[in-house]
């Protein structure tokens, strides 16, 4: 007998339209029911372009919907936590966007309350179910490497590199902006899922646009949040790492990940600027040897993909927190992971504060 289909509302309608929708309309397990826009007569047009059969203006009024089983959020950060606790309160298992929330409290919150009322929250950490990713976690775990030497990390985009782009939430510190939150939000989670966790980092945040122009009147605005990050890491086995993001690099690199060790080299890369999942390759070298492309196997490749490069993984992911929610337990990535990663944009901010390098409590090694 054919598994039932799990009713889900989306809140979010920019990235939500883009990936989320359409991701959940190709998964064979989740039927779009509702959406969510403040704007209720955006949340029905919404809603009559995409078939949805309920709009809303409010999320209690959406979680009420009794044919709302489950309930993916795609808004800005700051509005992660009121929301995520309006859907679990009502009894709904969550997706949720990166970053988790604006603290690490509030990211322990919601987890705490998934945990009571035993619902599944899963984080929407993509490169985890990228093939080249999951390429490299594989022959990291096989010894590909041997003992690590450096791992190193350039993500340099110019997603806001012009400073005519208008000033928004993306802006503010207080609202989640910048490049810690949008970038290293990731990093944070991919970087303990392929390496293991991080005994003490600095971080240096960097804001080089400091003024955009305001949507409405054009009058130059403050940017307070950080659109380059540095970050120095230290694994618990002793491993340097070395971070440097930035979002506002015309002609960046790309997203490159380098692992060296002394048995061998890694490298995993995309130079794509316009799609932040297209692209990646996986070259690999040992005993000194000249890097080579490395061939990804095909069950690991994705078995349908789309001129957007987020919605693969995302579909992935859908299909990890369905069959989640069919087991009656979260795995990895699910909040647990999210709750860590912010822990680690907290002592980021802290660091970059006081100026020093911070030591990661050994509490987060087992969240």
């Amino acid at each position: 007998m054919a598994a039932a289909s799990l009713g889900v509302a989306v809140v979010g309608t920019g990235f939500g339209q883009k990936v989320h929708i359409p991701g959940l309309k190709a998964h064979h397990r989740t039927e779009v029911v509702a959406v969510y826009h403040r704007d209720l007569a955006k949340a029905r047009a919404i809603a009559a372009d995409h078939g949805i059969a309920h709009a809303g203006d409010t999320v209690a009024a959406i979680v009420a919907l009794p044919e709302v089983q489950a309930v993916t959020v795609a808004t800005p950060p700051f509005l992660h936590y009121e929301q995520a606790k309006t859907v679990l309160a009502a009894g709904k298992h969550l997706l949720l966007e990166k970053p988790t929330a604006l603290s690490g409290a509030e990211a322990e919150e919601i987890a705490a309350l998934a945990r009571d009322r035993h619902l599944v929250a899963t984080l929407d950490f993509e490169f985890r179910f990228v093939p080249a990713w999951q390429r490299l976690a594989e022959l990291l775990a096989e010894g590909y490497v041997g003992d690590l030497r450096l791992i190193k990390v350039d993500w340099t985009v110019p997603g806001r590199a012009d400073p005519s782009r208008a000033w928004n939430w993306y802006s503010r510190q207080d609202q989640g902006g910048g490049a810690l939150g949008a970038f290293a939000s990731h990093s944070f989670d991919y970087l303990t899922w392929l390496f293991g966790p991080i005994g003490q980092l600095c971080a240096r945040l960097s804001t080089t646009i400091a003024q955009r122009p305001d949507p409405a009147t054009g009058a130059l605005k403050p940017v307070d949040a950080d659109d380059t990050c540095r970050l120095m890491v230290d694994f618990v086995d002793g491993t340097p790492c070395q971070v440097a993001i930035s979002s506002v690099t015309y002609a960046g690199r790309g997203h490159w990940v380098e692992v060296y060790g002394d048995n061998g080299t890694l490298v995993l890369g995309s130079d794509t600027l316009t799609d932040y999942v297209h692209g990646f390759k996986l070259w690999g070298s040992q005993a000194g040897k000249p890097l080579e492309v490395l061939t990804i196997p095909a069950r690991l490749q994705f078995p349908t993909t789309y001129s957007d490069g987020r919605m693969a993984p995302f579909v992935r992911v859908v299909n990890h927190w369905v069959n989640d929610i069919d087991q009656g337990r979260a795995t990895t990535p699910s909040i647990a992971d999210g709750v860590r990663s912010q822990h680690l944009m907290d002592l980021a901010h802290q660091s970059h504060r006081n100026n020093t390098w911070v030591t990661v409590p050994k509490s987060l090694f087992q969240v």
